[in-house]
């Protein structure tokens, strides 16, 4: 009953694409949208600390945009379109249940409190569903409430992040490490993270990104 409910009311209140006006029917971006969004995004690569980091796209325009929705704007339903896109885009064989596991980074709890919830844990799970890989939120936590990135400078982000993780290595199975983040700049938050993880000898490492800025 409630399902049909919700579909008389999509019917007569027809859900618009999150970027144009179009109908969008089973999803919160409209087909054409979606299928242009993902022609557009190529594997791009950078190498922070030795560790390869993936990303499809560069922080502008469209992908701006879905990252600030869910990031700061609540759009959670966002997850279940960007995930799909990156798994597509990647390839599920990229995403192995048996050897890699996903690391999104951690929110400190007081921000994660206040935001109430974490982007990165939401997109990690919907990669999750869609890949059969787990997502590992025990082994590195985010034990100091830092400031936000976006307005520091390279050395101030470094300072800013000094002391900012704890890994607890009686999580850790074994596995290839995803570090998985929305965006990197200059790479301050995933170079502080493999540190602390190398520090416990985790050296099988690798990183995913949307978005490079």
């Amino acid at each position: 009953m409630l399902l049909l409910i919700s579909n008389l009311l999509d019917y007569i209140f027809h859900k618009k694409c999150y970027f144009c006006t179009e109908r969008a029917n089973k999803r919160i971006i409209c087909d054409k949208c979606y299928e242009k969004l993902k022609a557009s995004g190529a594997e791009r690569v950078k190498t922070i600390k030795g560790v390869s980091i993936k990303g499809y796209y560069f922080y502008k325009g469209e992908v701006l945009k879905l990252i600030r929705g869910i990031k700061y704007h609540n759009k959670k339903t966002l997850a279940k379109e960007i995930a799909g896109i990156i798994v597509e885009i990647a390839g599920k064989e990229h995403f192995s249940p048996e050897k890699t596991e996903i690391i999104p980074v951690p929110m400190h709890h007081k921000r994660q409190q206040k935001r109430k919830y974490n982007h990165m844990e939401i997109l990690a799970g919907e990669i999750s569903l869609l890949t059969g890989c787990r997502v590992n939120v025990d082994l590195i936590k985010r034990v100091k409430n830092t400031l936000p990135q976006y307005n520091l400078n390279q050395l101030e982000r470094r300072k800013n992040l000094k002391d900012a993780f704890r890994v607890f290595p009686e999580f850790y199975s074994g596995k290839t490490l995803v570090l998985f983040d929305d965006i990197s700049t200059t790479g301050a938050t995933l170079e502080v993270m493999i540190e602390e993880l190398r520090k416990h000898n985790i050296r099988n490492i690798t990183g995913l990104v949307i978005a490079f800025v």
